[in-house]
Parts: C-alpha cells; sequence; structure tokens
C-alpha cells in the first residue's frame, strides 16, 4: 500500500479504537438497563455494531502488520509504470484521465486513485509514456495511451 493508505488506515484505526469502541461500549451498557435482553432491539443492535467494530479493528491491524508500504516519491522505475504511480492517459476519444495505481483500500475512482488489482491499472502495469493499451471494460474494449508516468 502507499504511504497516504498506510496513514489512513492508521487514522481509522485510532478512530476505531479511542472514540467508537468506548461509545458501543456505552450504548451497550445503557442497553442492558432497559431489561430483558432477549426482547431488547437496541442491545441486539449494539452487540452487532461491537462485532462490526472489532473486526475491521482486527482487519486493520492485520493489514498494517502485513502491509509493505511504499512510497511513490521514491521509487526508481525509470518511467514505466508501477505501483504508485501516477499516470496520465488519453483516450481514443480525446478524454483525458490522471490515475494513481493504489492499494484496494485506498481505491477511490472519483478521487483518480484506481486499484492494482482493477483491469486498467493491470494493463497500465510495465508500460512507458508512449505506450498504448487496450482495457476491456464492462462498457467495452477501451484503447488508451499513456501520456505520462509521475511518481508523487
Amino acid at each position: 500500500m502507499t504511504l497516504r493508505g498506510a496513514e489512513l488506515l492508521r487514522s481509522e484505526l485510532q478512530r476505531l479504537k479511542s472514540v467508537e469502541r468506548p461509545a458501543i461500549t456505552a450504548a451497550i451498557a445503557e442497553a442492558r438497563g432497559h431489561g430483558d435482553l432477549s426482547e431488547n432491539a437496541e442491545y441486539e443492535a449494539a452487540r452487532d455494531r461491537q462485532g462490526f467494530i472489532e473486526a475491521r479493528i482486527k482487519d486493520i491491524e492485520a493489514k498494517l502488520a502485513n502491509a509493505q508500504v511504499i512510497d511513490p516519491k521514491l521509487v526508481d522505475a525509470e518511467g514505466r509504470c508501477v505501483f504508485g504511480a501516477t499516470v496520465d492517459v488519453e483516450a481514443m476519444g480525446g478524454d483525458k484521465a490522471t490515475w494513481q495505481i493504489v492499494g484496494e483500500d485506498e481505491a477511490d475512482i472519483k478521487a483518480g486513485r484506481i486499484s492494482i488489482s482493477s483491469p486498467i491499472a493491470r494493463a497500465l502495469i510495465g508500460k512507458e509514456a508512449g505506450e498504448s493499451v487496450e482495457v476491456q471494460t464492462p462498457g467495452g474494449l477501451k484503447r488508451y495511451e499513456i501520456i505520462d508516468v509521475r511518481y508523487e
């Protein structure tokens, strides 16, 4: 994952542990005070939320423990498109786009970040500026020319 992605996960983990976990503990305690737990919808909802939060904490901790964090600024790929690179492309119709290739947790197409596992990213990996790639998308075959590859 990129340095930015690791920081976002650390931030989310901190929030879950310091804000969400105590809040859900308080909500469970309050719901217990309402009487019979077998028919207490608030209690069940709070317990479900607690399960979700704890699972997310474990998931983030595992991802951070196993992650290889890459700072795109330190990548020396000699102009090739690699993980973390920012790529300017032009579609055959003249539409231009800029994408950064990131990990799955960081992907946000509206912000110009595409997952390394996406068809477009897989087609771009290893290519250089001036090369063309063809990508099979749900909307049909798309052809892109790589204008520039940067490591920001």
